[in-house]
């Protein structure tokens, strides 16, 4: 299977997503009680809210929560796993001791309790999903790590640059070109998209959570809303006889082309 239609179609999704993001208005239109529930052939592109607010507003306003902070979570991760390979096809064992430790500490960390705690350190006035995808992907930097590490140790290691080295490579060659770009690519950009994916999805159980608590939020300020407020509002169609299954719908579709955007780039830059 060519590598070039999942890059095309994980391009699509995130320049989509980051047109929206830069296109979000900092607050939702007014009430227009004729259009309430509207469904998307009467209002289109995604239909209304139980006010007549077009449900396309709260899908740009969450694409400019979560995309932003997803895709420096993504680039963290890829560097920390960049990193973790190159330490151990080089030479230096004591730094690759010393990050192996600092990784053993931070992987035993209970991620979920320190983003929490995290959240709930910051200003509610300012709070903002940035820090929290920060510390998601530092605590997942000793994984994805780990695995680039074994990549670099089935290659040989040291061996393995030692050898490009005799047939007369430069450093920046072996390095960046066969190491990285040949080898650690696949573990690289699987780990960016799965980070990524997970920062999406802690945002929208962070923002659920709050909004079922009525409390503010964690992860935006309080004009903005959330893809779960999507879910929020379209799953009591689900079971009950209640409008705003539309609702429901477009937010899981959006929570779909996350995950499609996630395992097309895990699919682009798996090796031949």
């Amino acid at each position: 299977m060519s590598r070039l239609l999942p890059l095309v179609l994980a391009c699509v999704i995130l320049v989509m997503m980051l047109n929206w993001a830069a296109n979000a208005p900092e607050h939702l239109p007014g009430v227009d009680d004729q259009n309430a529930f509207a469904v998307p052939f009467e209002l289109p592109p995604f239909g209304a809210d139980r006010r007549g607010r077009p449900l396309i507003d709260y899908a740009t306003q969450g694409a400019a929560v979560v995309v932003w902070p997803a895709c420096f979570a993504g680039l963290l991760t890829a560097f920390f796993a960049t990193i973790g390979g190159i330490l151990r096809a080089i030479e230096w064992s004591w730094l690759d001791a010393m990050v192996q430790a600092m990784g053993e500490i931070l992987g035993a960390l209970p991620r979920m309790v320190v983003v929490l705690i995290i959240a709930l350190m910051m200003d509610r006035e300012q709070a903002q999903l940035m820090p929290i995808a920060i510390a998601w992907a530092i605590l997942s930097a000793p994984g994805a790590m780990d695995e680039a590490s074994a990549v670099a140790e089935r290659l040989g290691g040291s061996r393995f640059v030692e050898a490009l080295r005799a047939h007369g490579f430069s450093a920046s060659r072996i390095y960046f070109h066969h190491l990285v770009v040949l080898n650690l690519r696949p573990v690289v950009l699987r780990q960016a998209g799965e980070v990524m994916m997970q920062v999406v999805f802690l945002e929208i159980a962070l923002s659920a959570l709050s909004s079922m608590r009525g409390e503010p939020s964690l992860t935006h300020s309080d004009q903005m809303m959330s893809w779960a407020d999507l879910l929020i509002m379209g799953y009591p169609a689900v079971f009950l006889d209640e409008p705003g299954r539309h609702a429901l719908d477009l937010g899981l579709g959006l929570v779909a082309m996350i995950a499609i955007m996630s395992l097309c780039i895990s699919w682009a830059g798996r090796s031949r």
